[in-house]
């Protein structure tokens, strides 16, 4: 894998952990995570007629990846409601990639290496450390059973995010317009989640996002980034290997949730991105 790869998806990582931060900070999750999607549904409407288009083939993967991305964002929003971002976001993105790997021979016809295998082992190992480490002893019964909510909540996402990203991992490549295939997800996305919201909660939505369009615009531009550098990614780099190494996302999220969300992280949270890192440097040369 390429150095400019490895350091594309990085940012892309980054871009990810900054655009869930977005959501999280919110007092209304579901509401910020429209508002999000929103931006990125602007955005894309606004870039789509420059770029050229997707081929025909890649738009039963686009509905399929559509339909994966809106049950994506409710779990998303629920899981935020339920838990912190530190404890929810390594579940979600720590888990996915592993299904990925396990799936990926089958369905892409990919093989993953004896010592890439370690280096997946490695991330996903110390991206879920994450989650179970650093938790006051002391929490309430409320306070636990809202955690063991957030937990499941974030586990079935895990499946959800591993499901769209080898639908978008074929139909990327299918697509040979990696930019415009991200925009047509965004934006059908966005639709749907938008017409959903508007219908049932529309008063309150709008008057919730008042004076907070451009927490939209930048959450939903960093989101759009974000996918769609990763599809890119894809293009020139095997899917299992990409959806690990953006999965590094956790540590920046969980530099975020430290220093912007004031989230506690243990010592032994620490040590377990150290152990992510790893992975991911043996992801790298592997």
């Amino acid at each position: 894998m390429s150095t400019l790869v490895v350091a594309t998806v990085l940012f892309a990582a980054f871009l990810h952990a900054a655009w869930n931060a977005a959501i999280k900070v919110g007092s209304n999750k579901y509401f910020n995570t429209v508002l999000v999607t929103s931006g990125a549904g602007l955005v894309c409407a606004i870039a789509l007629p420059f770029v050229r288009q997707p081929d025909v083939g890649s738009w039963v993967f686009m509905l399929a990846s559509v339909a994966l991305q809106v049950g994506y964002f409710y779990l998303l929003a629920a899981a935020y409601r339920h838990g912190d971002m530190s404890e929810a976001y390594p579940i979600m993105r720590g888990t996915a990639p592993l299904l990925v790997a396990l799936v990926s021979g089958a369905v892409i016809g990919e093989t993953v290496p004896a010592l890439r295998w370690l280096g997946l082992g490695l991330l996903v190992t110390g991206i879920l450390g994450l989650s179970l480490f650093g938790h006051a002893k002391t929490e309430g019964e409320k306070q636990v059973l809202t955690s063991r909510s957030s937990r499941g909540f974030a586990l079935l996402n895990a499946c959800f995010i591993a499901a769209y990203t080898v639908v978008d991992g074929i139909g990327v490549r299918k697509s040979a317009a990696p930019a415009a295939y991200t925009m047509w997800i965004f934006l059908l996305t966005a639709l749907v989640l938008l017409s959903v919201l508007m219908f049932r909660d529309r008063q309150a939505f709008l008057t919730y996002t008042k004076g907070k369009y451009l927490l939209g615009i930048a959450g939903g531009t960093a989101s759009v980034a974000s996918y769609g550098l990763a599809l890119w990614a894809m293009t020139l780099a095997p899917v299992a290997a990409i959806a690990a190494l953006r999965e590094t996302s956790i540590l920046f999220a969980t530099a975020i949730a430290a220093w912007v969300l004031h989230e506690k992280i243990s010592v032994r949270r620490l040590a377990a991105i150290f152990l992510a890192v790893a992975g991911a440097i043996l992801i790298r040369y592997t």
